[in-house]
């Protein structure tokens, strides 16, 4: 925290100009994707993402992010305020310190910039926290940083335990914001330490159990099936934004199931570093039990698991978890309620529009949502109704910069992406002249 409050107050960054600051990180994008490949992979060995879709997700995700932000902060202007003829009003953005950043272990690069670089491009000095089982690609990136240029002290990465680092990082005096993504646990103790310590502001990017939502009339079922599954059991359910509760239209029920069932069970699990694999491994052991402790509840509240609900490929000595669909699932259900970021899928039958809202709407999450139908008026109900911070509509995931991405309710409020991300680096600071 000293080094970074040390490089804010002399300015080495934060009075740099833009356009300066701007070729900084363009070269920091550029160095991202010369290295992809071994960003990739270093992120792969710390989490077991699949090869391919670590490329993407990674280092992809976060040259773009920093390409987008440097493009970005020399376009965030001040506002002149309409006053009295004898009186000028200005509104100037500032930069706010110090931020502190604590990103999860599940996409560690692409969140990292998430917090990162719009901080960076406001002129913020930065320490970023890695989670404890995912550190290397972002130390990685803290090299690149300072060859491409970032002055000395301007980033810090620091690893260590939540309980220690991270609490250290939530009570300091000179932290000014913080931006978390992970558990609503965590989220709240770092609440907490702010209140504690100094009233830092905290965003605060929490947990999901996002409703996908089909309808009878969707656009190709199979198709639908298809995104569906990749929307669950991508980076084997490991993503914040998984469409993990399926609540399907009745008389389509049976037939959906099945569909996903063959989608779930054509895709080859294994080795993450295999190019032929499609899905990878569970990020841990503990990670792993608390996804098959969900298989005993869902047994014993009446659920039935159609396929998988095991751990697979042991003899290998990985975490691995078979792809896995409970049909039967309740709204009263641990599997409807809580989230179990794994590759478990919990299937609800619906009859009516206002049913199926009803049901999406009934858990104390609202991050991200999923409707499918080719009728207009349906999807723009629904987009009204649903109580998200993202509704896709006849997708799933995809969403760029251009977007932002944050939930409502125990989601937390902690949007990233977008201009809108820019927000929560800057302090508004008026200047009321008279002439």
């Amino acid at each position: 925290m000293a080094s970074g409050r040390a490089a804010f107050e002399d300015g080495r960054w934060s009075r740099l100009a833009p356009a300066a600051r701007k070729k900084v990180l363009h070269r920091i994008a550029d160095r991202i994707e010369a290295e992809a490949l071994s960003l990739a992979v270093l992120g792969v060995r710390d989490n077991g993402t699949e090869i391919g879709m670590a490329l993407k997700a990674e280092p992809g995700s976060a040259a773009g992010t920093f390409r987008y932000y440097a493009e970005a902060l020399d376009k965030i202007a001040g506002e002149v305020a309409p006053t009295a003829p004898d009186v000028l009003g200005l509104v100037h953005r500032m930069p706010v310190g110090v931020v502190g950043a604590i990103v999860p272990w599940n996409f560690p690069l692409m969140i990292g910039a998430w917090k990162l670089a719009p901080a960076l491009a406001m002129g913020n000095s930065v320490v970023l926290k890695p989670a404890e089982t995912a550190s290397l690609s972002l130390l990685r990136l803290a090299e690149i940083c300072a060859e491409c240029g970032l002055p000395d002290g301007v980033l810090n990465v620091v690893t260590g335990a939540g309980a220690e680092t991270g609490a250290a990082l939530a009570e300091s005096m000179g932290v000014d914001v913080l931006a978390f993504t992970g558990s609503g646990g965590t989220g709240r103790k770092l609440l907490e330490a702010s209140a504690r310590s100094n009233l830092k502001r905290c965003y605060l990017e929490l947990g999901g159990k996002s409703p996908n939502i089909v309808f009878a009339d969707a656009p190709d079922l199979r198709h639908s099936a298809k995104v569906s599954a990749a929307g669950i059991f991508r980076n084997s359910g490991q993503v914040c934004v998984a469409g993990s509760r399926l609540l399907v239209e009745e008389s389509i029920h049976d037939d959906f199931v099945a569909l996903l069932v063959e989608e779930a069970e054509a895709l080859r699990v294994g080795d993450p570093l295999n190019l032929g694999n499609m899905i990878g491994a569970v990020n841990s052991e503990d990670q792993l039990s608390r996804n098959l402790s969900f298989m005993d509840m869902a047994r014993t509240e009446g659920g039935e698991i159609v396929t998988g609900g095991n751990r697979i490929l042991e003899e290998t000595g990985g975490t691995y978890m078979a792809p896995t669909i409970v049909t039967g699932v309740a709204e009263g259900h641990s599997l409807f309620q809580k989230e179990v970021f794994g590759p478990v899928l919990s299937v609800t039958p619906f009859k009516t529009e206002e049913e199926a809202l009803a049901l999406a709407n009934a858990t104390e999450f609202g991050l991200a949502s999923g409707v499918w139908t080719q009728n207009l008026s349906r999807a723009h109900r629904m987009v009204a109704g649903i109580r998200a911070g993202v509704v896709h509509v006849n997708t799933y995931g995809g969403a760029d910069n251009t977007v932002p991405l944050g939930g409502v309710g125990q989601s937390g409020n902690g949007h990233d992406k977008s201009l809108h991300a820019l927000d929560k680096y800057v302090d508004l600071k008026t200047a009321w002249i008279q002439l």
